[in-house]
Parts: structure tokens; sequence; C-alpha cells
């Protein structure tokens, strides 16, 4: 188990309770992508969300490989629906394809994480999340840097996420939902982590999950916003900002891409709760930094 002298020690109480965070959002004056406005903006709010950021013709390119990616044997990176043989997700897609392993090293994402983490970077983890039509399961609130620390070990709170639209976001299909400003509380969740947890949490998550209490509060604090837009948008967002997606229950697919960029000074040791690191495919532990 955690112990309090652990600054983002959870799953190791009765109650959920919130915590400070004890780290900057953006960790220094940097050079890069974003402008000055657009930096406060996801420092004020914890994410930026920006349209178009890729052409359509790139991202026909990508929703052709995302498929590709499904359709082949990827082992236990490969996740399926929790009721259904539909594919929910696939992990390390910037080791399994060159084309997104461009993606990720493509100054347009790996430029901002530079930037806002004032730091030479890698990938953490990547995946696509597919949400079919109909098929499509709801994923979880959830902060990830919760995960990231108990089970991963990653020590602070220097990573950032961008999620790239492969398809139409909109109201109907499931889109990201995030919490404004949940980035500068830290929820301890309440629940033990079983054994080899994320077999069962890459489908459906119950552990690291904050109480409804918690998310009452924050969402009274800051509302929900929808992440929004068409194929290409591009939504950057902190590792503890609080998110989660509803379910697909139209013929609409919802696909998009993750990368998920940690500094390389906050490279992963032991998770801070006591049990082994999950998988290679999930965290990364050879911080390479992208060229």
């Amino acid at each position: 188990m955690t112990t309090t002298t652990d600054p983002y020690h959870s799953r190791d109480v009765d109650r959920w309770s919130f915590g400070p965070r004890e780290d900057p959002v953006v960790w220094g004056q940097h050079q890069g992508p974003l402008s000055a406005d657009e930096v406060a903006s996801f420092e004020r709010d914890g994410f930026l969300i920006q349209r178009a950021l890729f052409s359509p013709e790139e991202v026909s390119g990508l929703l052709a490989a995302a498929h590709a990616t499904a359709a082949e044997d990827h082992g236990e990176a490969r996740i399926l629906e929790p009721d259904s043989e539909a594919v929910r997700s696939v992990f390390r897609v910037h080791r399994a394809s060159e084309t997104f392993a461009a993606l990720a090293a493509d100054e347009r994402l790996a430029g901002v994480a530079r930037q806002l983490l004032a730091d030479d970077v890698y990938v953490h983890q990547s995946r696509i999340n597919f949400k079919p039509g109909f098929q499509g399961r709801a994923f979880s609130w959830h902060s990830d840097f919760e995960t990231w620390h108990i089970e991963d070990g990653m020590p602070r709170m220097r990573a950032v996420s961008a999620a790239i639209a492969l398809t139409d976001n909109v109201p109907v299909n499931g889109p990201l939902l995030l919490v404004p400003g949940s980035h500068r509380r830290y929820v301890r969740c309440v629940g033990e982590t079983p054994d080899e947890h994320y077999k069962q949490s890459l489908r459906d998550q119950r552990y690291g999950v904050p109480d409804d209490e918690a998310l009452s509060q924050l969402i009274a604090d800051g509302g929900v916003t929808q992440a929004l837009g068409p194929p290409g948008t591009v939504v950057f967002f902190d590792c503890n900002t609080m998110h989660g997606s509803a379910g697909n229950p139209t013929p609409y697919p919802r696909h998009n891409v993750f990368f998920v960029f940690n500094s390389v000074d906050n490279a992963l040791v032991a998770p801070f709760g006591g049990r082994s690191p999950r998988p290679d495919f999930i965290a990364e532990r050879d911080p390479l930094p992208i060229a």
C-alpha cells in the first residue's frame, strides 16, 4: 500500500478526498507551436481544443491505418468491448505502425508537449480508441494520472495527452467530456487495486474512478465541456484533468488516436500502489526521447 509520505497517494483510504496539486501545469517558458493565449487557456482549463489541426487528406490516411491496425493481431494490446467482439482499443500503436510512429513525432503534437512540459518528451502510452456505431461503450470518469501514478509509477504530474479525432466528434456519438479546472485538484480514490487490474480496467474500469460526490463537486465548480469537432481536431489535456465519455447509441462512429507524452525527467519508477507494473504496451518504461 502507499503511504501518506507520497503527495499523490490513493486507494489506501476509506473515504475519497481532494488533495492539492503540487506540480505546475505549464512547466516554464518554452518555445513551441502554441501562442501565449493558448498556453494560458490550457493552464486555466486543463485542456485545449484545436480544430482542423490536421487536413482531411491526412486524416483519411490515418483512419485507413487505424482500421488496418484494428484488424491485426496485437495480443493483449488489442482490447475488445466488455459485452461484444467489437474492438474497443489498440495500444502501443506508435511501435506497431510507421504511420502512427510518424504522427507521434509530428511537431504539431510533440512540439506542444515539449512546450507545455519544458523538456524532451517520450511516448508513455499510445492507443486508438474505437467507438463504433451502436457498439461503442462508455469510458468511466477518471484522472489518468491517478492510475499512472498508482499502477505504473509515474512520479509527478508532468505529462500531457493529445487526442486526434479521426471521425466527426458530435454530441450524440459519445465525445470526450472534460471538467474545466479539475486538473488543479487530485482525487484520492477508494478501493485496493486487485492484481492484474489492467485486464479488467481496459474494458471496464472499476478502481481508480472518483466517487460521485467528488465528481459532483468538480462539475459544480467547472462544468462539463464536450470536445467536439470535425476529423483532424486535436484535444490536448493535462494528465490530471477529469474526463470520460458516454457510449455511442448512434450509427456514427467516433474513432480517436491518443498519444501520452511524458517528460524524460518524469520516467516511471516502481508503482506507488505496491503492485507489479502493468505491461509495457500500456506504460512505456524506456523513456526514449522523440527526436
